[in-house]
């Protein structure tokens, strides 16, 4: 039996973490889950968001699936995802973007899948007030990081028998910093020649996402533009409801939604936990164990499809769960 830390969040994190295990446990996956508490609910008792023993447990485990966590707001705490990356050396961040049957979008063949790097770039957060009417953030684009995410992007593609990888950019104007990602992309590239390789501007990347999604396969692209483009794709496959993610690196690997941690609705009972259990499929498949992550998909893509019972956000008026208890039902069928 396997040991994976789950980090249950705030918010509506316990509740849909709550119903992952639920699930998972009907499945007879054979997890054993070792949980921590994270978030602006444990800083009272621990000074900070993020407690030391969080991540010594995902260190220990190398595994983990995490709900939404609260960064408290102006009270100088880093934001606990960003901590996290940095901690664990998260590198990748990975965002597969599929449509579903049964739930409505404008269009029904997008099937991207957005490989951001995840260490650098303005999220690095170097900033300065210049002056007290000029601010300064700097923009880190690095050899190193631009490489390994565009190997990672490419390597994605040939195990997950995907065509095309995209580098995106917006070399045009920051020469040197997005130039030197498009080179590190083209460099990756020719190590890849199974693989067609092909770049394009971010705003038209943006531009053509909401005309013919359907052409695009591997995006690739740097932390902010990964970051708006990600959200974007999830919302031409049914919002964030149901945008799943994951950041990994060379020794660690941590999956999650997302989405936030949506406290308007903490403690009602009405969060959709469609997303982190669709975090979680990733990760099942990402361990080896392919035959529980096909085994949910399969429950979970029924009861979206046949659209009896879902919550709110999907157009429906079920809670969380009703939701978990049909998709459970649907395992047996």
């Amino acid at each position: 039996m396997r040991t994976i830390t789950l980090i249950n969040g705030d918010g509506i994190g316990p509740e849909i973490s709550n119903a992952v295990i639920q699930i998972a446990s009907a499945a007879n996956v054979n997890i054993n889950w070792e949980i921590q508490t994270a978030g602006s609910e444990v800083v009272e008792k621990e000074g900070t968001p993020l407690p030391s023993r969080v991540i010594d447990s995902v260190k220990k485990n190398k595994i983990a699936l995490k709900a939404p966590v609260t960064t408290p707001i102006g009270k100088g705490f880093r934001s606990v995802n960003v901590q996290l990356r940095k901690e664990l050396n998260l590198y990748a961040n990975l965002r597969p973007c599929k449509n579903f049957e049964g739930i409505k979008t404008p269009f029904s063949n997008v099937d991207i899948v957005v490989v951001r790097e995840n260490t650098e770039d303005l999220y690095a957060g170097i900033e300065r007030m210049a002056d007290e009417n000029t601010a300064e953030s700097i923009k880190i684009i690095t050899r190193e990081a631009s490489e390994k995410i565009a190997d990672f992007a490419f390597k994605y593609a040939v195990n997950n028998k995907r065509k095309t990888v995209w580098a995106v950019t917006k070399a045009n104007i920051c020469k040197f910093s997005d130039g030197l990602f498009l080179d590190c992309c083209r460099l990756i590239a020719q190590n890849y020649t199974n693989i067609e390789y092909k770049e394009i501007l971010v705003d038209n990347l943006c531009m053509q996402l909401v005309q013919n999604p359907e052409k695009f396969d591997v995006l690739v692209l740097p932390n902010l533009y990964g970051d708006i483009v990600s959200d974007l794709t999830a919302g031409l496959t049914g919002g964030l409801g149901l945008a799943r993610g994951a950041n990994i690196g060379d020794n660690y690997a941590v999956f999650e939604p997302v989405h936030g941690s949506a406290p308007d609705i903490a403690g009602k009972n009405k969060a959709n936990p469609s997303a982190l259990l669709l975090s979680f499929i990733e990760m099942l498949k990402y361990i080896g164990d392919y035959s529980s992550a096909e085994k949910i998909e399969n429950a979970l893509l029924k009861t979206l499809r046949e659209g009896k019972i879902l919550t709110c956000d999907l157009g429906g008026n079920a809670s969380t769960s009703d939701f978990t208890e049909e998709i459970i039902k649907n395992l047996k069928h």
